[in-house]
């Protein structure tokens, strides 16, 4: 079995666990989501490998991180994470890419990001759910980060904290590559309406 396969199967018996956690029927995550009920049975029993984004509106519909629905270990009261198991969530042919390092699988789970935004490149994203934060340190590089249509300019050394409940985007506008760790605190489950993020953070 590939590491793909592997990975498929991981995510069919997560979903399922969560979705059965939460109580949710296949219409209630699907409207939660925004994700089909179609897709939703495909993904359950492991026939299709869904994306980023969608994997992402999943686990904000269940209220839980990304690697709690790849099946990581959230058992152990320190959990190690070794750098093969980072997860790359999103890359560019110019070399950008995010990494998801460790989380909590906690209800309102917090994420540990590590970016890297090439000169000229950048990710945007949807609101995330209410109640969700963003705290973005700039190790290299200066960051533009749009909140809600606003620009602000982060350069190395500074750091940001937001609400993410508004669309936002990570850009570079320089001349040197953006380095920068991120933090995402996601509110705990609420069962009155949908939750989504997009596929940046």
């Amino acid at each position: 079995m590939t590491d793909l396969d592997q990975l498929t199967q991981s995510l069919a018996r997560s979903l399922k666990h969560w979705r059965a956690e939460r109580g949710f029927t296949l219409d209630a995550l699907a409207a939660r989501s925004g994700v089909s009920r179609g897709m939703i049975i495909q993904i359950e029993q492991a026939r299709t490998n869904p994306s980023v984004g969608t994997t992402v509106k999943l686990a904000d519909a269940l209220a839980v991180s990304i690697t709690a629905l790849l099946d990581h270990d959230h058992d152990a009261r320190v959990r190690v994470v070794p750098a093969a198991r980072a997860v790359r969530m999103w890359t560019t042919e110019a070399g950008s890419h995010s990494t998801l390092l460790v989380d909590t699988g906690a209800d309102g789970p917090l994420e540990l990001w590590e970016w890297r935004i090439e000169p000229g490149d950048g990710s945007a994203s949807d609101a995330h759910p209410p109640g969700a934060m963003e705290l973005i340190h700039v190790a290299a590089g200066e960051l533009t980060l749009v909140v809600d249509g606003a620009a602000h300019t982060i350069p190395a050394g500074a750091s940001a904290s937001f609400e993410a409940s508004v669309p936002h985007a990570y850009r570079n506008d320089g001349g040197e590559p953006v380095e920068m760790t991120m933090a995402v605190s996601l509110p705990p489950i609420r069962r009155d309406g949908p939750k989504r993020r997009a596929e940046g953070c």
